[in-house]
């Protein structure tokens, strides 16, 4: 639940949602970039590649929603459309990988700075809900480092 003190402080109120609308788009970016090399990833990697595309689409479409209500929460409008930052089609292993950590770096920036606006204000759930995303992105970020770095 939102604090009143969030509410009160109409200024951080207006950062907060549209950082959050910004992390909003990069999740719904990545569950059409997940479900895209899910579906295209081809040959022996397949076999491993394929669910875990899918199972980061999972945690996007779990972020996005944890996001998405706080926005409500908070009195603003959730954006629908994804963040604008091309998905590029590929079939090659590497670059759909190398594709991803991109963008998990730049979900993880867009969280770290999240952090920094509410962390200004009393809202202890909010900072708690989005510590937690923010912790699952740079998880993601680190195996992703490995699995590039063969």
């Amino acid at each position: 639940m939102i604090s009143d003190a969030l509410r009160v402080d109409t200024m951080t109120n207006t950062n907060v949602i549209e950082k959050m609308n910004v992390a909003l788009g990069w999740e719904l970016r990545a569950i059409n970039m997940y479900a895209h090399y899910s579906a295209n990833v081809k040959g022996i990697h397949r076999l491993q590649l394929s669910p875990m595309f899918n199972t980061e689409m999972t945690e996007s479409i779990e972020h996005a929603d944890i996001v998405r209500k706080g926005i409500v929460q908070l009195g603003g409008i959730p954006v629908t459309e994804r963040n604008e930052h091309q998905i590029i089609h590929t079939t090659n292993y590497r670059e759909m990988l190398n594709y991803s950590l991109e963008t998990e770096a730049k979900a993880a920036e867009v969280y770290g700075d999240l952090l920094g606006i509410i962390e200004r204000s009393d809202e202890q759930d909010l900072y708690d809900s989005i510590e937690q995303i923010y912790l699952a992105e740079l998880r993601s970020i680190e195996e992703l480092r490995l699995l590039v770095d063969d």
